[in-house]
């Protein structure tokens, strides 16, 4: 029996290399994984950079995926598509909030709170990052994420000076 499908949002964000080319690329794996399709992905949004060294500014998007896959095969597939992208997290030297290829989170997973080892959805941070808020209320300022609220109003609550949405 196959499991029912379920709408999934992932943050997307990188800042070395051809960013936007890197994006597209992911965007065409995870539409081509099993039991999966691509909905909709927000535009690109410039982003300060922050975190233990210094790096270029960040691009953001985040997309909507219709999936069959259980979460924590999805996020598997992530993972496996961060690397086919150029990132390896666990490469020597690599930090946990340096400068990358791709990083690609699982925002939401429908409406399921899973909090184990390796899988954490909501994302525990979603609700305090504008730069992941802004674009997921592009797509979606009504989505309420579980046990924090509607997506518009976090927004709200939060400074976004910097996120800036490209054409």
């Amino acid at each position: 029996m196959n499991p029912a499908s379920v709408s999934a949002w992932v943050g997307l964000g990188g800042n070395l290399d051809d960013v936007a080319a890197t994006f597209q690329r992911a965007l065409g794996l995870l539409d081509a994984l099993p039991g999966t399709r691509l909905l909709r992905c927000s535009r690109n949004y410039r982003t300060p950079a922050w975190g233990p060294v210094p790096q270029p500014a960040y691009l953001n998007a985040v997309c909507e995926l219709d999936t069959r896959l259980p979460a924590d095969r999805l996020m598997r597939a992530l993972l496996d598509t961060e690397l086919a992208c150029g990132r390896d997290r666990d490469a020597p030297g690599a930090l946990r909030w340096g400068p990358r290829t791709l990083d690609l989170d699982l925002l939401l997973y429908g409406d399921a709170c899973v909090d184990r080892p390796g899988l954490s959805v909501p994302h525990p941070r979603l609700h305090e990052r504008a730069f992941v808020l802004a674009p997921l209320a592009e797509l979606a300022p009504g989505l309420t994420i579980p046990g924090r609220g509607r997506v518009s109003d976090l927004l709200a609550g939060l400074d976004a000076e910097g996120v800036q949405a490209l054409p």
